[in-house]
């Protein structure tokens, strides 16, 4: 088992913080843009891609600010990953970013893959949102 390696990312974002909280805490929301489809039941999310599905505990979300996942295979095996999505607004200037937290191997081509993923699912998000 190898370990995982934290990165963080960051997307400026032309949208008001509560529509894009919207985006990145609700299924229908998430649904448009983070994966074909989002369920949520109590505090687990389904998401699904091309017939495939991964489960997601809910460990935390602050309303209008940011929503916080571990993916339930991390969790079984004892991990303790996450991945966070989290709305920075620049006090002076007003300007939105969305903040990503995520995990990947410690090799160089997987984190390299994992913020290309990111890359062009924000992009997805920013066409939905009308901020391109």
């Amino acid at each position: 088992m190898s370990t995982k390696v934290k990165y963080e990312m960051e997307f400026p974002i032309q949208v008001s913080p509560s529509l894009l909280y919207q985006y990145i805490s609700t299924p229908s929301g998430l649904s448009e843009w983070f994966a074909d489809n989002v369920n949520s039941r109590g505090e687990v999310f389904t998401f699904i891609w091309e017939g495939s599905e991964e489960k997601a505990k809910l460990l935390s979300k602050k309303s209008g600010e940011r929503i916080k996942l571990r993916w339930l295979a991390d969790e079984e095996e004892g991990e303790s990953y996450f991945f966070e999505m989290r709305i920075q607004v620049d006090e002076i200037t007003k300007d939105v970013s969305l903040m990503i937290t995520d995990y990947a191997e410690d090799d160089e081509d997987e984190i390299k893959e994992g913020k290309m993923l990111w890359d062009n699912m924000v992009s997805d998000l920013k066409h939905v949102v009308g901020s391109v």
